[in-house]
């Protein structure tokens, strides 16, 4: 059977699938309350109009692409850390840690002037209204600014979960989701005398939370006694440069596989933003449902990157085998339901993110679209966090590179422009590209695994 699952009784698979669901819930917490944060943007823009809607979705589609794949770096801490812990090697986790800190600051500040540098030329490219430009460009300005405090709680995150501490994470981060309601409220409407900023207000609430969120974190993790026997984080020593081009090797092709990924979203973004201002809106809602979903797969992938490498680092070769089989079934039997909740509701779901007519109902001819591909999407997304658990990167990386480019990117502008399927060809797509990308992986990590097994026997 497929990576040996009938090689262990039902027992051992209830235990492992155990551990794998003990460490992915709070990190599916964690960061559903971090991605509703932006998800409550979208709602209160959408309220206050059509225009601020389309605004927010742009300047969030590219700031989701930067952060997510600058976050993809960062990940590589997730299976170093883990194969660290698993080897017992504990005075090197907190170096590795703090190192972890350093380089997401750095990425968090590069990100940021990106984002800056590029709301002039698109500016230029959108045909939309002066209005429309104006959000977006102040939008863009202040919504830069929370990636140095996102990416810094990234690591922190990286850190406390590969050391089996993940439900800090989700009690900060459902605080910071609590808090962006009362703040965005009042920055975007208006009140005290404060002046509505609209879908600008958005940004600079967001900058809020993180900062809020990633001060909690840190504290949390300097002083809780539970992490003082691995060392204390600290940023005292500086740089180490060997450590960070450790985690910049494995990080690096992490980081473009998930800018592969996620662009591919901002490309369509951009690419149907000339279509009009209702399908500009309703990609930028379908896409936040689709990030709220998309959590539940990405966080039994990293719980799954975490038990794969400290199996591995701890010499347990059939182990790490067996808990990647499993991590995939549980996958499919989530994504499943996912896929009901999604068609039956979906006209529902829209209707929380804005009463524009139009918008309504196109979100939920796309959300039918989205459904389907929500089970191949699992796959790839849990096959790839177990790869990273055995630090294979670079080849996942060229399988994304070929799936969302040539078969998601290419072949959904011909469908879009060529056949006339409109914003629609690009989610057919889609559906392909996600199922060879899942097929794919899986022949990968079964090969894989299989070799690290043959290898230790």
């Amino acid at each position: 059977m497929l990576f040996d699952l009938n090689r262990f009784g039902m027992g051992t698979y209830k235990q492992e699938a155990g551990k794998i669901i003990h460490l992915a819930w709070p990190m599916f917490i964690a960061q559903i309350a971090q991605v509703g944060v932006g998800v409550v943007d979208t709602v209160m823009a959408g309220r206050y109009g059509a225009e601020d809607l389309a605004a927010v979705a742009l300047g969030t589609s590219l700031f989701m692409t930067l952060y997510i794949s600058l976050m993809g770096v960062i990940t590589a801490l997730n299976p170093i850390l883990s194969q660290l812990y698993g080897a017992q090697k504990i005075t090197d986790l907190s170096k590795v840690g703090s190192q972890g800190v350093w380089l997401a600051f750095m990425l968090g500040i590069l990100g940021m002037l990106i984002m800056w540098g590029l709301i002039a030329p698109l500016n230029h490219y959108f045909e939309l209204s002066e209005y429309v430009k104006h959000v977006f460009a102040y939008y863009m300005f202040w919504i830069a600014l929370a990636l140095p405090f996102a990416l810094v709680y990234r690591s922190l995150h990286a850190y406390a979960s590969s050391l089996n501490k993940p439900k800090p994470m989700m009690w900060i981060s459902l605080f910071g989701l609590c808090m962006s309601i009362p703040i965005n409220y009042v920055l975007i409407y208006g009140i005290w005398g404060l002046p509505g900023l609209g879908g600008i207000g958005c940004a600079i609430g967001t900058v809020l939370v993180f900062a809020i969120n990633t001060l909690c974190l840190w504290l949390y993790i300097r002083y809780d006694t539970y992490f003082k026997k691995f060392g204390r984080l600290s940023l005292k020593g500086g740089l180490d440069i060997p450590v960070l081009k450790r985690i910049v090797v494995l990080g690096i092709p992490i980081g473009l596989s998930f800018l592969i990924e996620v662009s591919l979203f901002t490309f369509i973004s951009i690419l149907i933003a000339n279509l009009g201002v209702e399908y500009v809106a309703s990609q930028q809602v379908v896409i936040n449902i689709s990030s709220l979903v998309y959590m539940v797969p990405q966080s039994l992938g990293a719980a799954l990157s975490v038990c794969v490498g400290y199996a591995v680092g701890s010499g347990q070769m059939q182990r790490a085998r067996y808990i990647a089989g499993v991590g995939l079934t549980i996958g499919l039997m989530a994504s499943s339901v996912t896929v009901l909740v999604i068609l039956i509701f979906r006209t529902s779901i829209v209707s929380l993110y804005t009463t524009d007519a139009a918008v309504i109902a196109i979100g939920a001819a796309l959300l039918v679209f989205n459904a389907v591909f929500q089970l191949p999407d699992a796959m790839q997304t849990i096959a790839t966090g177990a790869l990273r658990g055995y630090k294979v990167t670079r080849l996942p990386m060229v399988v994304h590179a070929i799936a969302f480019w040539v078969f998601g990117l290419c072949l959904g502008y011909v469908l879009c422009f060529h056949f006339n399927m409109g914003i629609y060809g690009f989610w057919s797509a889609l559906i392909l590209s996600l199922t060879l990308a899942a097929i794919a992986f899986i022949v990968l990590l079964s090969r894989v695994s299989q070799r690290f097994v043959s290898k230790q026997a």
